[in-house]
């Protein structure tokens, strides 16, 4: 059985490997995409201080991501592709990392408390499934070291899950 421990590092990387480990840990031998983004965004909201979202929109359609699994208050559940951070990140299938969400133009606040943004694109052989996004009610919580650190647990996510999801 899975057990989370406290990670105890001096830096992020150091941190975020930590934090991977477990996550391979915890998915290891299930392959359900929806238990797996649930146990993933739970991972992610405990671990990582100043969250007050963390979860997963999934590409359903070519043009439309829809809520999944997720940590902290409830949220919008269809969003466009091309619209606000998450539409943003899969249009461009790249990483979205916003220091302020009043900056950034098309912001969709489900929650008005939230002040910056991480959306990173899950990707699996080229294509697309959905987003990680993780919101924080502090502006400029969130810099290139989480990014790449939520970039290898989002490709651990994507490894996981059944080929044909």
């Amino acid at each position: 059985m899975f057990a989370e421990k406290t990670i105890q590092s001096e830096s992020k990387p150091e941190f975020f490997r930590e934090l991977a480990s477990q996550l391979e840990a915890l998915l290891a031998g299930e392959a359900d995409p929806i238990a797996n983004a649930a146990n993933t965004s739970a991972l992610i909201f405990q671990m990582l201080p100043d969250l007050n979202w963390a979860g997963f929109y999934f590409l359903k359609q070519e043009n439309e991501l829809v809520l999944g699994p997720f940590q902290g208050k409830p949220a919008c559940v269809r969003i466009a592709v091309g619209r606000g951070v998450c539409g943003t990140a899969v249009e461009h299938a790249q990483s979205v990392l916003v220091e302020d969400v009043h900056a950034f133009p098309g912001h969709i606040a489900c929650d008005a408390a939230s002040r910056s943004e991480l959306v990173v694109p899950l990707l699996r052989d080229g294509a697309v499934l959905g987003v990680i996004d993780l919101d924080s009610p502090i502006v400029r919580r969130f810099d290139r070291d989480d990014q790449a650190g939520i970039e290898a647990l989002a490709a651990i996510y994507a490894a996981s899950c059944k080929a044909d999801r």
